[in-house]
């Protein structure tokens, strides 16, 4: 970014500047038609799997390839096998190379403008042609970037042609599920010639009460007009109501140069402060004019809050002290792979709100925008992560082989493109780097990319994600770090005032305990590490490669999710936490090699079915009534076999099997359940919950028989006829009376009457070699999933499940235009 030379004379003779905070008209904006217009450019894609010649000149014949709509992951399209490159750590399915083709036009009448094609992301290594001209390349996938088409489109009835080559073939290049594609949204961009330059706004708010808020913004404003004039770029702050609540004028702003920074700033009486309970928005549009005509329009979202991470107390937002309660997450969405889905993000984000879940760590690199945006609006808090690896590398072929070349470029970016979000509270410039042993490297390359993100943004936070948090660690001993990222190590965290005297604590990774959803292994209270080692082929285990759900059983470097939360919750120094993971994730199965092909670590499984450990956290975490108590209550006849309760809001537990008392239990010290071992009689279990002798809550648990029917649930029975609103309907093996089989394996088939298809579907079993773009699939414990993907018209979708010798279920599904 540059000033022009005018600049400061620009700033003391505009004195123009209008500061006011106390209007409260409804919106009323003065906004012609020609100004900028940013469209969705996922449409009507051709896409062809494998390499070919001559593919991005426009004279091509695509005749044969396959159209389909963006975003689009071709890997998880793909078998699963042993033998893809990826490997098991990947997610055992393929990569390769793909090429997308789109064909556009443009009026005539749109001469004059300037056109961009925005892509969210690219996995990996992308090549994008116009009209046969070369635009550039991208080789780190999980960057977003721009191109300019201006110079080279045709108008009028003239056919463009927009050429894609991706490449990621050479593998692995990643310790997790990448997926392959153009997996994120395409934007195709009009402005005029004078306009708010790509990311080119930034809004802070330097002074924060509950009385008043100043907002300070910089817009930078980019002139390709090649001429000469003068202009007035006014901001506008609006309420969540439409309001008008402040505005800024700056005139006579010449433009000569390309771009012209301008700093603003404003006052907002009384602000609604963000936060995570209420994470009120406020919106600032920027009005770029010539001669009193509006020739851009650019918006900006706003959350007015403030935050402090201290040495001694830990976090507070808004002057209230709280704990991080968050999670790491992979980027792919289970079934879907890595193709976005806004209502897909939103579903995670319900289900891990539900636990009580406030912050979200994008796990190793930068997210979605669309996740950014659900965080902004559903009140969590980010830790925006730009990379797992910086020059050494971790894979063969990884992003290590560009860093010199495209580090600068790729942390710049991501901080340019999330640093208006106020999900955004922790910005991470790496996980586990390599470079933390290297007492050269180490220090140098951290004060590089910690200068690089001060430079764009000083309201936040900076750490690294240290797995051998030490004083000597060379990360921390370059001194740029901000807050002290530990990853693991839990029994260090009591030391750690001592250990790194007035530094900020945040525990970056914690936990990798490791589950499989309805499969308990006994004695629960004894605690298993697999694999004994990290660095030894694991030979252990469950033989049907299942792990025990009663969180006794973690990595060597982990520890179980209680061991881990009695360290945090009892230390005000311990600002918070992120869990590996909130989800399992496609790849890194740990314990297992294959064909386990998707990982343990999640308190939710890849189907977005809760494991147990939910409703510990859920019980500690919210203060909404929870009595949950497991496992399930078939068994071989006289088997011993642990009940674990988890509960809050209570004194005291009861148990019951058949009517008799089993003994009341309290949690003592520091417990976060309470256990019984009875010997297994079929009939049922039954708990109830206690406080001040009266009952709470009450739960049964009843012995199950041969399966009979089937029961669909859909999570929203009415969506948007938009081409990519989903529809999560889990489907339970029942027998006669209802009760959920825990061992039902039926194979269930799906048939779909109605505009929508069916997206994918899954069981959350880590070893299933099944496809997830089918219309069957396997129950696993009782359940299984189906995803049904609206199209874009109106109407009514009947969903059938069927499975030989069960009761068939339909369940139908709306789809309006006005839908959520």
């Amino acid at each position: 970014m540059m000033r022009t030379k005018q600049y400061i004379y620009t700033l003391l003779l505009a004195t123009l500047v209008s500061l006011c905070g106390c209007k409260t008209t409804p919106m009323q904006e003065s906004v012609p038609a020609e100004t900028r217009e940013r469209t969705g450019f996922d449409k009507g894609w051709l896409f062809h799997l494998g390499d070919v010649d001559n593919a991005e000149q426009p004279a091509f014949e695509a005749a044969g390839w396959r159209a389909l709509n963006l975003p689009h992951d071709w890997s998880v399209e793909g078998s699963f096998s042993q033998h893809n490159p990826a490997g098991t750590g990947g997610g055992a399915l393929p990569g390769g190379i793909g090429w997308y083709r789109k064909s556009f036009q443009v009026e005539e009448a749109d001469k004059g403008k300037l056109f961009f094609i925005d892509f969210d992301g690219v996995y990996t290594n992308s090549e994008v042609w116009v009209n046969g001209h070369y635009l550039g390349k991208r080789p780190y996938g999980y960057s977003s970037f721009r191109y300019e088409l201006t110079p080279y489109l045709m108008y009028g009835g003239q056919a463009n042609t927009i050429a894609v080559k991706v490449d990621n073939a050479q593998q692995p290049n990643s310790r997790w599920y990448s997926g392959s594609g153009i997996y994120r949204n395409v934007w195709l961009v009009k402005t005029n010639p004078v306009y708010v330059d790509h990311w080119g706004t930034f809004v802070t708010t330097p002074q924060v009460s509950g009385q008043s808020a100043r907002i300070a913004i910089n817009t930078t404003i980019r002139n390709q007009s090649n001429q000469k004039s003068s202009y007035t770029l006014q901001t506008l702050v609006y309420d969540a109501a439409g309001n008008e609540v402040a505005t800024a004028t700056t005139e006579n702003l010449p433009l000569a140069d390309s771009t012209t920074r301008v700093d603003q700033q404003l006052t907002v009486t009384n602000p609604t402060l963000w936060s995570v309970e209420q994470p009120y928005l406020y919106k600032v549009v920027s009005l770029v004019k010539q001669q009193g005509k509006v020739i851009d329009r650019y918006e900006t979202p706003l959350g007015i809050r403030y935050f402090e991470f201290d040495a001694a107390k830990g976090f507070s937002l808004n002057g209230k002290p709280m704990k991080i309660l968050g999670v790491c997450n992979h980027h792919d969405l289970g079934a879907l792979g890595a193709a976005v889905n806004t209502r897909a993000l939103e579903r995670h984000l319900e289900i891990l709100r539900g636990m009580g879940v406030n912050g979200i760590r994008t796990s190793h690199n930068p997210p979605a925008p669309e996740l950014l945006d659900l965080c902004d609006r559903m009140g969590f808090i980010v830790m925006d992560e730009a990379f797992d690896m910086w020059k050494k590398e971790k894979n063969k072929y990884d992003y290590s082989h560009s860093w010199d070349e495209w580090h600068k470029r790729d942390l710049q970016d991501m901080v340019l493109r999330d640093r208006n979000h106020p999900s955004v509270f922790i910005w991470s410039i790496g996980n586990e780097i390599p470079e933390q042993w290297d007492s050269i490297a180490g220090p140098q390359i951290t004060k590089e990319l910690a200068a690089l993100v001060k430079e764009l943004d000083q309201t936040r936070p900076i750490t690294s994600a240290l797995n051998d948090p030490q004083p000597k660690n060379n990360i921390y001993t370059s001194g740029a770090l901000d807050l002290v990222g530990f990853n693991y190590h839990h029994e260090l965290y009591k030391d750690f005032p001592k250990n790194f005297p007035g530094q900020k604590f945040i525990a970056t990774e914690t936990t990798s305990a490791l589950a499989t959803r309805g499969t308990y292994s006994m004695p629960s209270d004894s605690i298993r590490r697999w694999p004994m080692r990290w660095d030894i082929p694991f030979s252990g285990g469950n033989p049907d490669m299942t792990i025990s759900a009663y969180d006794n059983v973690s990595t060597p470097w982990g520890s179980t999710h209680e061991e881990t939360w009695k360290v945090i919750k009892k230390y005000d120094f311990l600002s918070g936490m992120f869990i590996w993971t909130g989800f399992d994730y496609l790849g890194e199965p740990t314990p297992y090699g294959w064909p386990a092909r998707s990982s343990y670590f999640g308190v939710v499984d890849l189907a977005g079915f809760p494991k147990d450990t939910y409703y510990m956290y859920k019980s500690e975490w919210t203060n909404e009534p929870v009595l949950h108590v497991f496992p399930h209550w078939n068994w071989q006849p006289s088997k011993t076999v642990d009940v674990w309760a988890y509960y809050n809001n209570a004194d005291e537990v009861e148990l019951f099997l058949n009517g008799k008392s089993m003994g009341i239990r309290q949690k003592k010290g520091d417990d976060l359940h309470v256990m019984w071992r009875l010997k297994f009689a079929p009939g049922t279990l039954r708990a109830v919950s206690r406080k001040d002798g009266k009952e709470v809550l009450t739960q049964e648990v009843r012995t199950a028989g041969a399966p009979a029917r089937i029961i669909l649930e859909a999570d929203r029975s009415s969506i948007k006829a938009d081409g990519k609103d989903l529809s999560f309907v889990t489907v339970r093996i029942v027998d006669k009376d209802g009760v959920e089989v825990p061992d039902a394996n039926n194979l269930v088939h799906f048939t779909l009457e109605g505009p929508a298809s069916i997206a994918g579907v899954d069981n959350g079993l880590e070893t299933s070699m099944e496809p997830f773009k089918a219309n069957q699939r396997k129950a696993f414990h009782g359940k299984c999933l189906a995803i049904v993907q609206a199209q874009e018209a109106a109407g009514e979708v009947k969903l059938t499940a069927t499975s030989e010798g069960l009761e068939s279920a339909t369940i139908l599904i709306s789809l309006n235009h006005e839908a959520k």
